[in-house]
């Protein structure tokens, strides 16, 4: 998905994901046995965290664990993980790295990995289903959010994440779409956009009450919920749980 090419000459038996949306689609494609080694934070399914060698984190991948695994594919991706580690990883082995921002992005790579793997079916299924979930999305009030990843300083989503077009499909406007990545936003910024409902994510940061009662006193009028991250941020076979979480929650703010 970087225009780079890949050699991959037969169905890979020995792969490392080094993402955790995509070490779970691994899994909800059938593998098992072909997977050896993941990250600390491939949460799912919770039970490879026990199952699998760890191979670090993200963005700390230890080459010396990889190269004692001896893969024969390593799947990455462009934002979460180092660039100068997947250029010394891809010297030895083949490294496939998605890129992903939209929507239409993560059906890419799910096919991809799945042709990839041996397992197009599967994954043309997948998208399938979540595609005809998305389109058939429930119409709902256009409220005007704001997504916060991040406190001290306060992290929103800007309008080339993925985490804005999943916002987008489900017919809410984020408010901070024309800037950039996650950009930090000022307590002026927030007071002068006065949006109708404000998101605190369970993920990077961990989003509690308390936080819930720091922000009301900036915004006393806008409604503030906590909400689950993995749901928002996950491209992946999680994007089908996705679809039902998503709905419930529009459902709850008509």
């Amino acid at each position: 998905m970087l225009g780079r090419e890949v050699e991959i000459n037969f169905t890979p038996q020995r792969i490392i994901s080094l993402v955790p949306s995509q070490t779970e689609l691994l899994y909800d494609l059938g593998l098992d046995e072909e997977v050896i080694g993941i990250t600390k934070f491939c949460v799912h399914p919770q039970g490879w965290l026990k199952k699998k060698q760890k191979v670090g984190g993200t963005k700390k991948v230890n080459l010396n664990i990889v190269k004692a695994l001896e893969p024969d594919l390593i799947i990455a991706n462009k934002e979460e993980n180092e660039k100068y580690q997947i250029d010394q990883l891809a010297e030895q082995y083949p490294v496939w790295v998605s890129d992903v921002t939209t929507i239409f992005d993560a059906y890419r790579m799910m096919l991809n990995i799945g042709a990839i793997i041996g397992k197009g079916d599967i994954a043309s299924a997948l998208f399938n289903q979540i595609q005809s979930g998305l389109v058939s999305f429930p119409k709902n009030k256009p409220l005007n959010v704001v997504y916060f990843i991040w406190r001290n300083p306060w992290l929103s989503v800007g309008g080339d994440t993925f985490i804005n077009n999943m916002i987008e499909a489900i017919g809410w406007n984020n408010i901070f779409a024309n800037k950039l990545r996650y950009p930090e936003i000022t307590p002026e910024e927030l007071v002068e956009k006065k949006p109708d409902l404000v998101l605190l994510s369970s993920e990077p940061y961990p989003f509690k009450e308390a936080n819930i009662a720091e922000m009301k006193m900036l915004l006393p009028e806008s409604r503030i919920i906590l909400v689950d991250g993995e749901m928002f941020s996950w491209y992946g076979s999680r994007m089908r749980l996705a679809v039902t979480y998503l709905a419930e929650l529009v459902s709850q703010m008509n």
